[in-house]
């Protein structure tokens, strides 16, 4: 039989929703067959899961691998598997018969999710046509507030397909667009929490550091970025002082967890945007997902500077 899928461009970030979208039918349907047809309530461990899943998409859908199955472990009874395309890290929720659960959304816990209407649903934002009304929320925005194009980030300081848009493409924008006036940055935080263990805290760190000024914010940002590897307490603590802040108030506010609220709203609201990985950006309300090269941003950014 013809795979439907074989004429999809690679670098569509669609291409990850159909995988992920049948990628619980062919799990069901081999583990069906591997286990005479009782499949419910079997236990396959993460090993198994893996390859089969890791075979799938390179395999059959994008023959060039360029999707990557990094990592597998297990949280609050599942599955939880890291998958990367074209730069942007996604999480994979399954259970432990191999059932597929939801690709790209944090873990919500129950008691904070108030009601299972209010978790998010697919309104159709990830489609590139679709213009986004997107919220700068009170982030600190880095260039000229007044500039006619503003991007809005949504990202995560221990994603490593972050730090390269950081290291990459983001002193490009800087140079050509964000110094010049053109185009203002703002930085919303996404942290992954269930596989960046680290990125909340260090989210956190941030908004403390914002506390006492935008431009400690942005010296905050750039240092966690640096110091990707090392995001710990006592070495967001360290980067407090070294880049000039008040010690005593960053300490406080970083023990108390007072910005875990902000946090919070940042990811609801990237979520209810349709924000399934980091990073994610909206270019004037135009979603661009991954770490993509600067030319793509350009592409974008030109065509709005020229309405």
């Amino acid at each position: 039989m013809k795979n439907p899928l074989k004429g999809i461009p690679k670098h569509n970030w669609a291409i990850t929703t159909y995988i992920l979208g049948i990628l619980s039918i062919i799990l069901l349907i081999t583990l069906f067959a591997n286990n005479g047809g009782g499949f419910t309530g079997n236990v396959i461990n993460q090993n198994q899961i893996k390859p089969l899943v890791d075979n799938f998409v390179n395999q059959e859908l994008v023959q060039d691998g360029g999707v990557v199955i990094e990592d597998i472990k297990e949280q609050s009874g599942i599955y939880v598997a890291t998958i990367n395309s074209e730069g942007e890290t996604v999480p994979i929720y399954f259970t432990k018969d191999g059932n597929f659960i939801s690709p790209g959304r944090p873990l919500i816990p129950i008691k904070d999710s108030g009601s299972l209407n209010n978790l998010p649903s697919d309104d159709g934002s990830n489609n590139p046509n679709t213009i986004v009304e997107v919220s700068a929320d009170d982030d600190p925005a880095l260039g000229n507030a007044n500039a006619p194009v503003t991007i809005i980030e949504f990202s995560d300081y221990q994603c490593p397909f972050c730090e390269r848009f950081y290291t990459n493409t983001l002193p490009q924008l800087k140079t050509e667009y964000i110094n010049t006036g053109k185009v203002k940055l703002i930085y919303r935080d996404f942290p992954l929490s269930s596989i960046h263990p680290q990125a909340e805290e260090a989210a956190e760190a941030a908004e403390c550091a914002g506390e006492q000024g935008d431009n400690f914010y942005w010296k905050m940002h750039d240092k966690l970025f640096e110091n990707q590897n090392a995001l710990d307490t006592d070495s967001l603590k360290k980067y407090a002082q070294q880049i000039g802040l008040d010690t005593s108030k960053f300490n406080t506010c970083l023990d108390s967890g007072a910005m875990a609220e902000e946090i919070a709203k940042d990811l609801a609201d990237g979520t209810s945007y349709g924000v399934q990985g980091t990073p994610a950006f909206f270019i004037n309300g135009q979603e661009i997902s991954g770490a993509q090269p600067f030319e793509s941003f350009k592409q974008i950014i030109d065509a709005e500077l020229s309405k």
